[in-house]
């Protein structure tokens, strides 16, 4: 019995002792870890100081980037492709010969319209040159009133015939210059369709012109969101291709219908400033700025989360603190989280912690950051 009481007396002990190291010295021995861990080497370029920033809301847009000015050649007559002067990409001025038609045809009928019209217009000629001398005969009573009659009829006939020939001629001059086809405006050429040899039927397209300093945005819009879209409203959007790069714009028409099949509304927006050339055809992502506020916002990159967790690990002194955050929504221009609790204006964080890092572990600057902290000591020490 007395076994038993020792053996049961012995098992509580070590129970006890058990809880006391996951107790107070739990604390402890976090904090003799991150003594032990060695000091955090930090650059300039590694730490973010969080500041208020514009956080836009609204409805997302999404679409290609379009030109304003765009101009598709095709085919007035049907006629083999005798040569294609440009090629894509290549910069044109208005009125530039772009493609050459066989125009062998169509100066034949030129020529022959040309030579009907000098027949009928001889035989004018003529005509009038008779009704003149039967009208002087007719007033000295030489002519009949028939006569007269006969000869206005044979002039107003070939005054018709003379008037279709000049139509005839006009029409074939027309159709000569139809072989040619020139841009209609300065610009560059975007997509070439056809190649010396080909067969242009009437209609074919020959090749397209854009203008490059005319670019637009043509968006897309759900109509569930579309009430509080109207024309003026500032646009912010990312173009693929471009990375991070942030453009803008403000719309300049809402479509008043909307597309049957998707319920999307177009939305055209005029961009802001001199678009890069490159940008046509590009597919856009962004959003229509509806409203407007200013928030606390941390860089998607500084910030960790696990399941519903988040946190940030923010520099203080010279350790870091694993800080816990409540996040939220994300800007989907930027990809920065709207910060609600947990941090304040001008903390400085590690800009892409990683796994390894310890609460408490100490912070050590680089050369470049001591060097960057005394300039701007002596920066304000000036001023």
């Amino acid at each position: 019995m007395r076994l038993f009481h020792f053996v049961l007396a012995l098992t509580t002990a070590l129970g006890l002792a058990g809880c006391n190291r996951g107790g107070p010295n739990a604390d402890a021995k976090a904090a003799s870890a991150a003594s032990a861990a060695p000091a955090l080497l930090v650059a300039p370029e590694d730490v973010i100081t969080l500041r208020p920033a514009a956080v836009s809301a609204g409805p997302l847009i999404t679409g290609t980037i379009q030109p304003d000015r765009r101009a598709d050649l095709r085919a007035e007559v049907s006629a083999i492709v005798l040569a294609v002067l440009k090629e894509n990409g290549q910069a044109v001025k208005r009125g530039d010969l772009l493609v050459r038609l066989d125009d062998t045809s169509i100066r034949d009928s030129l020529v022959s319209a040309q030579e009907t019209e000098r027949v009928a217009g001889q035989a004018h000629d003529q005509a009038e040159r008779q009704l003149q001398r039967l009208t002087t005969l007719r007033a000295s009573g030489m002519a009949s009133a028939q006569q007269m009659e006969d000869a206005e009829i044979r002039r107003n006939n070939t005054q018709s015939d003379m008037s279709a020939a000049k139509a005839r001629v006009v029409q074939a001059r027309q159709q000569l210059a139809r072989t040619e086809a020139r841009a209609p405006f300065d610009g560059i050429v975007s997509d070439r369709k056809v190649s010396a040899g080909d067969t242009a039927q009437i209609g074919k397209e020959l090749l397209k012109v854009i203008d490059p300093r005319s670019l637009r945005f043509e968006g897309l819009v759900s109509s569930d969101a579309i009430q509080s879209v109207r024309a003026g409203q500032a646009v912010s959007f990312r173009v693929n291709g471009y990375g991070a790069q942030d453009f803008t714009g403000r719309i300049r028409l809402v479509s008043p219908t909307a597309n049957p099949t998707t319920r999307q509304v177009e939305v055209l927006v005029d961009i802001a400033g001199e678009a890069p050339a490159r940008l046509a055809g590009l597919y856009a992502e962004g959003r229509v700025e509806a409203s407007s506020t200013t928030a606390l916002v941390i860089p998607a990159s500084a910030l960790v989360r696990e399941g519903d967790k988040a946190w940030a690990w923010r520099i203080a002194g010279n350790a870091i603190q694993k800080v816990a955050l409540t996040v939220g929504e994300r800007d989907p221009r930027r990809g920065d989280y709207v910060v609600l609790t947990g941090l304040a204006d001008g903390d400085r964080l590690l800009r892409h912690p990683n796994g390894t890092l310890k609460d408490g572990q100490a912070v050590q600057p680089t050369a470049s950051a001591v060097a960057a902290s005394t300039a701007s000591a002596a920066s304000a020490a000036v001023r």
